[in-house]
Protein backbone atom coordinates (compact mmCIF):
# COMPACT_ATOMS: atom_id res chain seq x y z
CA UNK A 1 0.00 0.00 0.00
CA UNK A 2 1.48 3.36 -1.05
CA UNK A 3 0.97 6.45 1.12
CA UNK A 4 1.27 10.08 0.02
CA UNK A 5 2.78 12.67 2.34
CA UNK A 6 0.28 14.86 4.16
CA UNK A 7 1.92 18.04 2.84
CA UNK A 8 1.00 17.19 -0.75
CA UNK A 9 -2.75 17.08 -0.06
CA UNK A 10 -4.90 20.25 0.32
CA UNK A 11 -6.27 20.70 3.84
CA UNK A 12 -9.80 21.13 2.47
CA UNK A 13 -9.78 17.45 1.48
CA UNK A 14 -9.09 16.40 5.07
CA UNK A 15 -12.06 18.50 6.13
CA UNK A 16 -14.23 16.60 3.64
CA UNK A 17 -12.86 13.31 4.97
CA UNK A 18 -13.70 14.33 8.56
CA UNK A 19 -17.25 15.21 7.51
CA UNK A 20 -17.54 11.83 5.79
CA UNK A 21 -16.49 10.08 9.01
CA UNK A 22 -19.21 11.95 10.93
CA UNK A 23 -21.75 10.79 8.36
CA UNK A 24 -20.51 7.20 8.22
CA UNK A 25 -19.43 7.36 4.58
CA UNK A 26 -16.38 5.94 2.84
CA UNK A 27 -14.60 8.85 1.15
CA UNK A 28 -11.92 8.68 -1.55
CA UNK A 29 -10.07 11.10 -3.77
CA UNK A 30 -10.08 9.48 -7.22
CA UNK A 31 -8.98 9.87 -10.82
CA UNK A 32 -6.78 12.48 -12.41
CA UNK A 33 -6.03 14.45 -9.26
CA UNK A 34 -4.41 11.42 -7.63
CA UNK A 35 -2.45 10.71 -10.82
CA UNK A 36 -1.24 14.30 -11.03
CA UNK A 37 -0.21 14.38 -7.37
CA UNK A 38 1.87 11.25 -7.95
CA UNK A 39 3.40 12.82 -11.07
CA UNK A 40 3.79 16.20 -9.32
CA UNK A 41 1.73 17.96 -11.97
CA UNK A 42 -0.59 20.90 -11.19
CA UNK A 43 -4.32 20.17 -11.11
CA UNK A 44 -7.33 22.12 -9.82
CA UNK A 45 -10.19 19.70 -10.57
CA UNK A 46 -10.95 17.33 -7.68
CA UNK A 47 -13.12 14.20 -7.93
CA UNK A 48 -14.32 12.66 -4.67
CA UNK A 49 -16.10 9.33 -4.61
CA UNK A 50 -18.34 8.31 -1.72
CA UNK A 51 -19.57 4.91 -0.58
CA UNK A 52 -23.12 5.85 0.35
CA UNK A 53 -25.63 8.54 -0.64
CA UNK A 54 -23.69 11.58 -1.93
CA UNK A 55 -26.67 13.96 -2.28
CA UNK A 56 -27.28 14.94 1.40
CA UNK A 57 -23.53 14.81 2.01
CA UNK A 58 -22.86 17.27 -0.81
CA UNK A 59 -25.24 19.74 0.84
CA UNK A 60 -23.45 19.25 4.15
CA UNK A 61 -20.09 19.99 2.48
CA UNK A 62 -21.54 23.10 0.87
CA UNK A 63 -22.98 24.45 4.11
CA UNK A 64 -20.09 23.50 6.42
CA UNK A 65 -17.17 24.44 4.16
CA UNK A 66 -18.81 27.48 2.53
CA UNK A 67 -18.99 26.07 -0.95
CA UNK A 68 -19.89 28.29 -3.91
CA UNK A 69 -21.55 27.73 -7.29
CA UNK A 70 -23.26 24.59 -6.04
CA UNK A 71 -24.90 22.42 -8.72
CA UNK A 72 -26.74 19.20 -7.89
CA UNK A 73 -27.50 16.40 -10.38
CA UNK A 74 -29.68 14.30 -8.09
CA UNK A 75 -30.62 11.79 -10.80
CA UNK A 76 -26.94 11.00 -11.37
CA UNK A 77 -26.00 11.16 -7.66
CA UNK A 78 -23.48 13.89 -8.41
CA UNK A 79 -22.82 17.42 -7.14
CA UNK A 80 -20.35 20.11 -8.15
CA UNK A 81 -19.11 23.11 -6.18
CA UNK A 82 -16.10 25.34 -5.60
CA UNK A 83 -14.14 25.22 -2.34
CA UNK A 84 -11.24 27.36 -1.18
CA UNK A 85 -8.24 25.85 0.57
CA UNK A 86 -6.43 28.28 2.92
CA UNK A 87 -3.04 27.47 1.40
CA UNK A 88 -3.66 26.23 -2.13
CA UNK A 89 -6.48 28.43 -3.39
CA UNK A 90 -9.78 27.53 -5.05
CA UNK A 91 -10.67 24.10 -6.41
CA UNK A 92 -13.54 22.74 -8.47
CA UNK A 93 -14.85 19.71 -6.60
CA UNK A 94 -17.16 16.98 -7.87
CA UNK A 95 -18.77 14.64 -5.36
CA UNK A 96 -20.20 11.40 -6.75
CA UNK A 97 -21.47 8.11 -5.39
CA UNK A 98 -19.61 4.92 -6.25
CA UNK A 99 -21.29 3.30 -9.22
CA UNK A 100 -21.17 0.56 -11.78
CA UNK A 101 -22.40 0.94 -15.33
CA UNK A 102 -23.59 -1.16 -18.24
CA UNK A 103 -24.06 -0.11 -21.86
CA UNK A 104 -26.06 -1.25 -24.83
CA UNK A 105 -23.95 -1.71 -27.97
CA UNK A 106 -25.84 1.03 -29.84
CA UNK A 107 -25.76 3.63 -27.08
CA UNK A 108 -23.23 5.78 -25.26
CA UNK A 109 -25.68 6.42 -22.39
CA UNK A 110 -25.04 4.01 -19.52
CA UNK A 111 -27.43 2.29 -17.18
CA UNK A 112 -26.01 3.39 -13.84
CA UNK A 113 -26.31 1.37 -10.62
CA UNK A 114 -25.03 1.91 -7.10
CA UNK A 115 -21.68 0.15 -6.82
CA UNK A 116 -18.70 -0.57 -4.61
CA UNK A 117 -15.24 0.96 -4.59
CA UNK A 118 -13.98 -1.90 -6.78
CA UNK A 119 -16.88 -1.42 -9.23
CA UNK A 120 -16.10 2.26 -9.55
CA UNK A 121 -12.37 1.88 -10.09
CA UNK A 122 -12.76 -0.94 -12.63
CA UNK A 123 -14.98 1.21 -14.88
CA UNK A 124 -12.28 3.93 -15.19
CA UNK A 125 -10.64 4.60 -18.55
CA UNK A 126 -6.98 3.85 -17.74
CA UNK A 127 -5.09 2.28 -14.88
CA UNK A 128 -3.31 5.58 -14.18
CA UNK A 129 -6.75 7.06 -13.43
CA UNK A 130 -8.03 4.05 -11.48
CA UNK A 131 -6.30 5.19 -8.30
CA UNK A 132 -8.09 6.10 -5.05
CA UNK A 133 -6.66 8.01 -2.09
CA UNK A 134 -8.34 7.36 1.28
CA UNK A 135 -9.66 10.56 2.94
CA UNK A 136 -11.24 8.91 5.97
CA UNK A 137 -9.13 9.01 9.14
CA UNK A 138 -8.69 5.24 9.08
CA UNK A 139 -6.18 4.58 6.31
CA UNK A 140 -5.90 8.27 5.42
CA UNK A 141 -3.41 9.14 2.63
CA UNK A 142 -3.12 5.53 1.49
CA UNK A 143 -3.46 4.91 -2.27
CA UNK A 144 -5.63 2.00 -3.38
CA UNK A 145 -4.20 0.64 -6.63
CA UNK A 146 -5.98 -2.54 -7.77
CA UNK A 147 -4.78 -2.28 -11.39
CA UNK A 148 -1.10 -1.37 -10.96
CA UNK A 149 -1.61 2.23 -12.07
CA UNK A 150 1.38 3.45 -10.04
CA UNK A 151 3.63 1.03 -11.88
CA UNK A 152 2.20 2.21 -15.20
CA UNK A 153 2.89 5.84 -14.24
CA UNK A 154 6.47 4.88 -13.43
CA UNK A 155 6.83 3.06 -16.77
CA UNK A 156 4.92 5.81 -18.65
CA UNK A 157 2.44 3.44 -20.31
CA UNK A 158 -1.31 3.62 -20.96
CA UNK A 159 -3.34 0.52 -20.21
CA UNK A 160 -7.05 -0.05 -19.49
CA UNK A 161 -8.22 -1.67 -16.22
CA UNK A 162 -10.45 -4.12 -18.11
CA UNK A 163 -10.24 -5.51 -21.63
CA UNK A 164 -9.65 -2.43 -23.83
CA UNK A 165 -12.49 -3.27 -26.21
CA UNK A 166 -14.91 -3.35 -23.28
CA UNK A 167 -13.51 -0.10 -21.90
CA UNK A 168 -13.80 1.68 -25.26
CA UNK A 169 -17.21 0.21 -26.00
CA UNK A 170 -18.51 1.60 -22.70
CA UNK A 171 -17.47 5.13 -23.69
CA UNK A 172 -15.88 5.52 -27.15
CA UNK A 173 -14.54 8.95 -26.25
CA UNK A 174 -11.95 7.09 -24.19
CA UNK A 175 -10.16 6.32 -27.46
CA UNK A 176 -9.59 10.04 -27.96
CA UNK A 177 -8.57 10.36 -24.32
CA UNK A 178 -5.93 7.71 -25.02
CA UNK A 179 -4.52 9.88 -27.80
CA UNK A 180 -4.75 12.92 -25.53
CA UNK A 181 -2.89 11.32 -22.63
CA UNK A 182 -0.23 10.01 -25.01
CA UNK A 183 0.25 13.60 -26.17
CA UNK A 184 -0.14 15.42 -22.85
CA UNK A 185 1.78 13.02 -20.62
CA UNK A 186 4.10 11.57 -23.27
CA UNK A 187 2.98 8.05 -22.33
CA UNK A 188 3.12 5.03 -24.64
CA UNK A 189 -0.04 3.13 -25.55
CA UNK A 190 0.29 -0.62 -25.19
CA UNK A 191 -0.20 -2.61 -28.42
CA UNK A 192 -3.49 -4.12 -27.25
CA UNK A 193 -4.85 -0.63 -26.58
CA UNK A 194 -3.90 0.54 -30.07
CA UNK A 195 -5.37 -2.60 -31.64
CA UNK A 196 -8.66 -2.08 -29.80
CA UNK A 197 -8.80 1.52 -31.06
CA UNK A 198 -8.24 0.33 -34.64
CA UNK A 199 -10.95 -2.29 -34.27
CA UNK A 200 -13.48 0.05 -32.68
CA UNK A 201 -12.72 3.41 -34.33
CA UNK A 202 -16.14 3.58 -36.02
CA UNK A 203 -17.87 3.60 -32.63
CA UNK A 204 -16.63 7.18 -32.11
CA UNK A 205 -19.52 8.21 -34.41
CA UNK A 206 -22.05 7.91 -31.57
CA UNK A 207 -20.21 10.49 -29.45
CA UNK A 208 -21.36 14.11 -29.65
CA UNK A 209 -19.17 16.54 -31.57
CA UNK A 210 -19.00 18.80 -28.52
CA UNK A 211 -17.28 16.05 -26.48
CA UNK A 212 -15.04 15.09 -29.39
CA UNK A 213 -13.97 18.70 -29.94
CA UNK A 214 -13.23 19.16 -26.24
CA UNK A 215 -10.78 16.25 -26.31
CA UNK A 216 -9.39 17.35 -29.68
CA UNK A 217 -8.59 20.82 -28.33
CA UNK A 218 -6.75 19.25 -25.39
CA UNK A 219 -4.60 17.30 -27.85
CA UNK A 220 -3.93 20.48 -29.83
CA UNK A 221 -2.93 22.33 -26.65
CA UNK A 222 -0.40 19.69 -25.55
CA UNK A 223 3.32 20.34 -25.77
CA UNK A 224 3.66 18.05 -28.80
CA UNK A 225 0.27 17.68 -30.51
CA UNK A 226 1.61 15.43 -33.28
CA UNK A 227 1.84 12.50 -30.84
CA UNK A 228 -1.91 12.46 -30.29
CA UNK A 229 -2.73 13.36 -33.89
CA UNK A 230 -0.63 10.51 -35.28
CA UNK A 231 -2.39 8.14 -32.88
CA UNK A 232 -5.78 9.35 -34.14
CA UNK A 233 -4.67 8.90 -37.75
CA UNK A 234 -3.10 5.47 -37.37
CA UNK A 235 -6.12 4.06 -35.54
CA UNK A 236 -8.63 5.43 -38.08
CA UNK A 237 -10.30 7.82 -35.64
CA UNK A 238 -9.10 10.94 -37.47
CA UNK A 239 -10.84 9.72 -40.63
CA UNK A 240 -14.08 9.42 -38.65
CA UNK A 241 -14.03 12.83 -36.98
CA UNK A 242 -12.24 14.97 -39.60
CA UNK A 243 -11.98 13.19 -42.96
CA UNK A 244 -10.75 16.31 -44.78
CA UNK A 245 -7.62 16.24 -42.62
CA UNK A 246 -7.04 12.47 -42.83
CA UNK A 247 -7.21 12.54 -46.64
CA UNK A 248 -4.05 14.68 -46.75
CA UNK A 249 -1.97 11.57 -45.98
CA UNK A 250 0.07 9.75 -48.58
CA UNK A 251 2.51 10.38 -51.42
CA UNK A 252 1.67 9.86 -55.09
CA UNK A 253 4.33 9.09 -57.69
CA UNK A 254 4.21 10.23 -61.31
CA UNK A 255 7.12 9.89 -63.75
CA UNK A 256 9.27 9.11 -60.74
CA UNK A 257 8.34 12.37 -58.99
CA UNK A 258 6.53 12.40 -55.67
CA UNK A 259 5.27 15.16 -53.41
CA UNK A 260 5.78 15.25 -49.67
CA UNK A 261 3.18 13.70 -47.39
CA UNK A 262 0.96 16.70 -46.64
CA UNK A 263 -0.52 15.24 -43.45
CA UNK A 264 2.78 14.49 -41.73
CA UNK A 265 4.18 17.81 -42.94
CA UNK A 266 1.14 19.40 -41.28
CA UNK A 267 1.77 17.57 -38.02
CA UNK A 268 5.33 18.93 -38.01
CA UNK A 269 4.05 22.47 -38.68
CA UNK A 270 1.69 22.16 -35.68
CA UNK A 271 4.56 21.06 -33.44
CA UNK A 272 6.66 23.98 -34.71
CA UNK A 273 3.86 26.41 -33.87
CA UNK A 274 3.32 24.74 -30.49
CA UNK A 275 6.99 25.30 -29.64
CA UNK A 276 6.43 29.06 -30.00
CA UNK A 277 2.92 29.77 -28.74
CA UNK A 278 -0.01 28.31 -26.78
CA UNK A 279 -2.48 30.07 -29.11
CA UNK A 280 -5.02 27.29 -29.79
CA UNK A 281 -6.42 28.90 -32.93
CA UNK A 282 -3.02 29.46 -34.51
CA UNK A 283 -2.40 25.75 -33.90
CA UNK A 284 -5.76 24.99 -35.53
CA UNK A 285 -4.76 27.24 -38.45
CA UNK A 286 -1.55 25.20 -38.75
CA UNK A 287 -3.67 22.03 -38.85
CA UNK A 288 -5.83 23.43 -41.65
CA UNK A 289 -3.38 25.60 -43.62
CA UNK A 290 -2.95 22.98 -46.39
CA UNK A 291 -6.43 21.49 -46.14
CA UNK A 292 -7.17 22.47 -49.76
CA UNK A 293 -4.21 20.59 -51.24
CA UNK A 294 -5.89 17.20 -51.94
CA UNK A 295 -8.58 18.90 -54.04
CA UNK A 296 -6.10 21.02 -56.03
CA UNK A 297 -3.30 18.48 -56.56
CA UNK A 298 -2.17 18.31 -60.20
CA UNK A 299 0.86 16.94 -62.07
CA UNK A 300 2.35 18.38 -65.24
CA UNK A 301 5.65 17.43 -66.85
CA UNK A 302 6.71 21.06 -67.02
CA UNK A 303 5.95 22.02 -63.41
CA UNK A 304 5.72 18.69 -61.56
CA UNK A 305 3.24 18.57 -58.67
CA UNK A 306 1.24 21.77 -58.12
CA UNK A 307 -1.49 22.85 -55.70
CA UNK A 308 -2.67 26.06 -57.32
CA UNK A 309 -5.46 27.78 -55.43
CA UNK A 310 -5.31 25.48 -52.43
CA UNK A 311 -5.60 28.45 -50.08
CA UNK A 312 -8.90 29.59 -51.66
CA UNK A 313 -10.28 26.05 -51.63
CA UNK A 314 -8.98 25.63 -48.08
CA UNK A 315 -11.00 28.48 -46.58
CA UNK A 316 -14.22 26.92 -47.90
CA UNK A 317 -13.30 23.63 -46.23
CA UNK A 318 -12.47 25.50 -43.00
CA UNK A 319 -16.04 26.85 -42.99
CA UNK A 320 -17.36 23.30 -43.29
CA UNK A 321 -15.14 21.90 -40.54
CA UNK A 322 -16.04 24.67 -38.07
CA UNK A 323 -19.72 23.98 -38.70
CA UNK A 324 -19.77 20.22 -38.23
CA UNK A 325 -17.22 20.20 -35.39
CA UNK A 326 -19.31 22.83 -33.56
CA UNK A 327 -16.27 25.07 -33.05
CA UNK A 328 -16.82 28.66 -31.85
CA UNK A 329 -17.54 30.89 -34.84
CA UNK A 330 -15.83 33.90 -33.27
CA UNK A 331 -12.50 32.22 -34.16
CA UNK A 332 -13.51 31.28 -37.71
CA UNK A 333 -12.42 34.47 -39.48
CA UNK A 334 -9.02 34.40 -37.78
CA UNK A 335 -8.35 30.82 -38.93
CA UNK A 336 -9.59 31.57 -42.46
CA UNK A 337 -7.30 34.60 -42.61
CA UNK A 338 -4.28 32.48 -41.64
CA UNK A 339 -5.19 29.83 -44.25
CA UNK A 340 -5.79 32.45 -46.94
CA UNK A 341 -2.55 34.34 -46.29
CA UNK A 342 -0.11 31.61 -45.26
CA UNK A 343 1.69 31.72 -48.64
CA UNK A 344 1.72 35.49 -49.02
CA UNK A 345 5.07 36.23 -47.29
CA UNK A 346 6.88 33.47 -49.21
CA UNK A 347 7.23 35.20 -52.62
CA UNK A 348 8.08 38.43 -50.82
CA UNK A 349 11.05 36.67 -49.25
CA UNK A 350 12.48 35.75 -52.66
CA UNK A 351 12.58 39.14 -54.36
CA UNK A 352 13.20 42.82 -53.85
CA UNK A 353 10.24 43.97 -51.83
CA UNK A 354 8.34 47.16 -52.62
CA UNK A 355 6.87 49.26 -49.83
CA UNK A 356 3.42 48.83 -51.35
CA UNK A 357 3.72 45.02 -51.24
CA UNK A 358 4.65 45.20 -47.56
CA UNK A 359 1.80 47.62 -46.87
CA UNK A 360 -0.62 45.27 -48.61
CA UNK A 361 0.55 42.33 -46.48
CA UNK A 362 0.29 44.40 -43.31
CA UNK A 363 -3.15 45.66 -44.23
CA UNK A 364 -4.49 42.19 -45.07
CA UNK A 365 -2.98 40.55 -41.97
CA UNK A 366 -3.81 43.46 -39.65
CA UNK A 367 -3.24 42.76 -35.98
CA UNK A 368 -2.49 39.12 -36.79
CA UNK A 369 0.68 39.82 -38.80
CA UNK A 370 2.96 38.41 -36.10
CA UNK A 371 0.90 35.20 -35.94
CA UNK A 372 1.04 34.92 -39.74
CA UNK A 373 4.82 35.20 -39.76
CA UNK A 374 5.03 32.57 -36.99
CA UNK A 375 2.91 30.24 -39.10
CA UNK A 376 5.06 30.85 -42.19
CA UNK A 377 8.24 30.06 -40.28
CA UNK A 378 6.63 26.93 -38.81
CA UNK A 379 5.72 25.85 -42.37
CA UNK A 380 9.39 25.29 -43.16
CA UNK A 381 9.91 21.57 -42.53
CA UNK A 382 12.71 20.73 -44.95
CA UNK A 383 15.31 18.26 -43.71
CA UNK A 384 18.01 20.15 -45.63
CA UNK A 385 19.69 22.47 -43.06
CA UNK A 386 21.14 24.77 -45.73
CA UNK A 387 17.74 25.22 -47.36
CA UNK A 388 16.12 25.96 -44.00
CA UNK A 389 18.83 28.50 -43.19
CA UNK A 390 18.28 30.28 -46.50
CA UNK A 391 14.49 30.39 -46.12
CA UNK A 392 14.72 31.71 -42.58
CA UNK A 393 17.17 34.35 -43.73
CA UNK A 394 14.65 35.40 -46.38
CA UNK A 395 11.92 35.68 -43.77
CA UNK A 396 14.24 37.80 -41.63
CA UNK A 397 14.59 40.10 -44.63
CA UNK A 398 10.80 40.40 -44.92
CA UNK A 399 10.45 41.21 -41.23
CA UNK A 400 13.23 43.77 -41.47
CA UNK A 401 11.41 45.41 -44.36
CA UNK A 402 8.19 45.45 -42.34
CA UNK A 403 9.99 47.29 -39.58
CA UNK A 404 11.34 49.79 -42.08
CA UNK A 405 7.92 50.71 -43.44
CA UNK A 406 7.03 53.87 -41.59
CA UNK A 407 3.33 53.12 -41.29
CA UNK A 408 3.80 49.78 -39.53
CA UNK A 409 2.05 50.65 -36.28
CA UNK A 410 -0.66 52.51 -38.15
CA UNK A 411 -1.29 49.74 -40.67
CA UNK A 412 -1.23 46.99 -38.07
CA UNK A 413 -4.40 48.57 -36.66
CA UNK A 414 -5.46 50.05 -39.97
CA UNK A 415 -8.66 51.95 -40.39
CA UNK A 416 -9.40 53.97 -43.54
CA UNK A 417 -9.01 57.73 -43.09
CA UNK A 418 -12.66 58.24 -44.07
CA UNK A 419 -15.71 56.04 -43.69
CA UNK A 420 -18.50 55.00 -46.02
CA UNK A 421 -20.71 57.56 -44.30
CA UNK A 422 -18.15 60.27 -45.13
CA UNK A 423 -18.22 59.20 -48.79
CA UNK A 424 -22.02 59.29 -48.95
CA UNK A 425 -22.13 62.70 -47.27
CA UNK A 426 -19.41 64.22 -49.45
CA UNK A 427 -20.66 62.89 -52.78
CA UNK A 428 -24.37 62.95 -52.04
CA UNK A 429 -24.76 59.21 -52.62
CA UNK A 430 -27.05 56.65 -51.06
CA UNK A 431 -25.72 53.46 -49.49
CA UNK A 432 -24.95 50.84 -52.11
CA UNK A 433 -22.42 49.18 -54.40
CA UNK A 434 -21.02 52.45 -55.77
CA UNK A 435 -20.02 53.64 -52.29
CA UNK A 436 -18.27 50.32 -51.69
CA UNK A 437 -16.36 50.58 -54.99
CA UNK A 438 -15.18 54.12 -54.21
CA UNK A 439 -14.18 53.17 -50.66
CA UNK A 440 -12.15 50.20 -51.89
CA UNK A 441 -10.29 52.32 -54.46
CA UNK A 442 -9.51 54.92 -51.78
CA UNK A 443 -8.18 52.24 -49.39
CA UNK A 444 -5.96 50.78 -52.12
CA UNK A 445 -4.63 54.25 -52.97
CA UNK A 446 -3.58 54.76 -49.33
CA UNK A 447 -2.01 51.30 -49.05
CA UNK A 448 -0.12 51.67 -52.33
CA UNK A 449 1.22 55.09 -51.29
CA UNK A 450 -0.64 57.03 -54.00
CA UNK A 451 -2.14 59.37 -51.39
CA UNK A 452 -1.09 60.05 -47.78
CA UNK A 453 -2.99 58.68 -44.81
CA UNK A 454 -4.89 61.91 -44.23
CA UNK A 455 -8.59 62.70 -44.10
CA UNK A 456 -8.38 65.73 -46.39
CA UNK A 457 -6.29 63.84 -48.95
CA UNK A 458 -8.80 60.96 -48.97
CA UNK A 459 -11.75 63.35 -49.43
CA UNK A 460 -10.00 65.11 -52.32
CA UNK A 461 -9.22 61.73 -53.88
CA UNK A 462 -12.80 60.43 -53.81
CA UNK A 463 -14.12 63.70 -55.28
CA UNK A 464 -11.64 63.50 -58.14
CA UNK A 465 -12.33 59.80 -58.63
CA UNK A 466 -16.07 60.37 -58.72
CA UNK A 467 -15.78 63.14 -61.31
CA UNK A 468 -13.36 61.24 -63.53
CA UNK A 469 -15.46 58.07 -63.58
CA UNK A 470 -18.97 59.49 -63.27
CA UNK A 471 -20.01 58.17 -66.68
CA UNK A 472 -18.61 54.71 -65.91
CA UNK A 473 -20.41 54.33 -62.58
CA UNK A 474 -23.72 52.48 -62.96
CA UNK A 475 -26.73 54.14 -61.29
CA UNK A 476 -24.81 56.36 -58.88
CA UNK A 477 -28.00 56.89 -56.90
CA UNK A 478 -27.49 60.49 -55.86
CA UNK A 479 -29.79 61.50 -53.07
Amino acid sequence: MTTLSQESIPEILYSIGDLADKNGLGCYLVGGYVRDMVMQRPCTDIDIMLIGDPVPFAKTVRDTLHGRNFVLFERFRTAQLELTDPKQGTFKVELVGARKESYNSDSRKPVTLIGTLDDDLSRRDFTINALALVLNKEGRNQIIDHFHGLEDIKNRILRTPLDPEQTFSDDPLRMMRAARFASQLEFRLLPEVLEAMKTMHERIRIVSMERISNEFFKIMLSARPSTGLITLYETGILKEIMPEVAIMAGIEQFDGLGHKDTLFHTFQVIDNVAAKTENLWLRIAALLHDIGKPATKRFTKSAGWTFHGHDAVGIRIVDKIFKYMHWPLDSLEYVKKMVRLHHRPIPLSKEEISDSAIRRLMFDAGEDLSDLMNLCRADVTSKNPRKVLQIMSNFNHVEKKINEVGEKDLLAKWRPPISGEDIMETLGLSEGRVVGMIKKKMENAVIDGLIPYQRDAALDYIKKLYQEHLNEIPNPGAR
